[in-house]
């Protein structure tokens, strides 16, 4: 499903690793793969290194440097989806038009309910019919509830009616959809911090607030995590439609240089390629291994 991802393979192929062309071809396939050049750089540095202090002068040797270092800059953060038994636990969910938000909230509400938990989604995505339907559709497919007003509602006044409707019929899991929007565009985050704030009303309800992003948009990703995690405290990335492009290595760049960690990716089309992220899968899919 990552054969796209596997941008690196070609360079650690053709020559030794003392040979400059060959750490040139390994720049440029991380940089093809979106990788961006910060980080790029920082790859290829640390790797130099390791490979310099470890004498290593094959490129059976040189790969598995190339891959530590890889999956040191992905790091060993704790990326699992925070919910916390016996509690009302909200995700919120945020990105940009188009990035897949109310696809992937259907699909997690399906593993929730399958896994036992008594799941609510929230369709505060209020300036889009086709949004709140779509969401609907999820929520009888998946057995969850669901709490929607009239198009063009207040947001605000569809996570304020979820949150007083959770309690009262037991919910774990409210699951927040709202509406995508550009991250340039001020008022529009403000309105998201407002929904935060209603969420946090209920004391130590809010566990994720999870940033769904457009594995193709590359760079152009970075960029929106950039502004959401400024207004919104994002505390992980749903990564979309990773097995359609060859820019996934922006993974590498949203983790070095925002701190924040991938937590699922999507790889197909069904409920069952919604997986959790296995950094050590990606690199070796990067490598071509």
């Amino acid at each position: 499903r990552l054969a796209k991802t596997r941008a690196a393979r070609a360079s650690l192929s053709r020559r030794g690793v003392s040979d400059q062309d060959a750490w040139d071809d390994l720049e440029e396939a991380l940089l093809l793969a979106d990788v961006g050049m910060p980080t790029t750089q920082d790859i290829l540095s640390e790797a130099q290194t390791r490979a310099k202090d470890q004498k290593v002068t094959d490129l059976d040797a040189l790969r598995p440097v190339v891959r530590e270092v890889l999956l040191g800059v992905l790091g060993a953060d704790n990326r699992a989806l925070h919910l916390t038994p016996g509690a009302c636990n909200v995700w919120m969910f945020v990105g940009g038009n188009g990035v897949g938000k109310t696809t992937t909230i259907g699909k997690l509400a399906s593993t929730q309910v399958a896994e036992g938990h008594k799941v609510m989604l929230a369709a505060a995505a209020t300036f889009r019919a086709a949004a709140a339907d779509q969401l609907t559709h999820w929520a009888e497919q998946s057995g969850a509830d669901l709490v929607r007003g009239e198009e063009g509602a207040d947001p605000g006044s569809i996570v304020f009616d979820a949150m007083a409707a959770a309690g009262p019929r037991h919910i774990d899991l409210v699951m927040v959809d709202t509406a995508g929007r550009l991250h340039t565009k001020t008022n529009l985050m403000e309105e998201l911090k407002k929904l935060r704030r209603i969420v946090e009303r209920t004391p130590d309800s809010l566990r994720e607030v999870l940033l769904v992003i457009d594995a193709s948009t590359g760079q152009n990703g970075l960029a929106q995590a950039r502004q959401f995690a400024d207004a919104v405290d994002v505390t992980g990335v749903v990564l979309t439609k990773l097995d359609g492009t060859a820019k996934g290595g922006i993974v590498l760049a949203i983790q070095r240089e925002l701190d924040l960690p991938v937590k699922v990716v999507g790889i197909g089309e069904g409920i069952e390629d919604l997986i959790p992220f296995d950094p050590e899968e990606f690199v070796d899919a990067l490598l071509g291994d």
